[in-house]
């Protein structure tokens, strides 16, 4: 199916992209709290989506403390925009048909 991204098309990869699409960055824990999973599974989500360049990390120090810090590319934002249009067209495909 044309523009569905099966990188992204994971439900939790998806809340990712989703959230860091509304924003400039976020910090790895704020994320982690929101999508109610374990640091091991985002950093392997991340991981998946680093490696596409879909998503940058950034560490560095907050109040005295490490934080990684994430954010969506202009190459992530592309291709969650071209799964959610492919999203739409396979909803609105079934609104027509059904």
């Amino acid at each position: 199916m044309s523009g569905i991204d099966p990188l992204i098309h994971a439900p939790a990869r998806l809340r990712l992209c989703a959230m860091l699409s509304v924003v400039d960055e976020a910090q790895f824990a704020t994320v982690r709290d929101r999508l109610g999973i374990s640091d091991s599974v985002l950093s392997k989500h991340v991981s998946a989506l680093t490696e596409a360049r879909y998503v940058a990390v950034r560490k560095g120090v907050l109040d005295g403390r490490r934080t990684t810090w994430l954010t969506l590319t202009s190459r992530g934002r592309k291709a969650f925009a071209d799964h959610v249009a492919a999203l739409r067209a396979v909803i609105d495909d079934a609104t027509v048909s059904g």
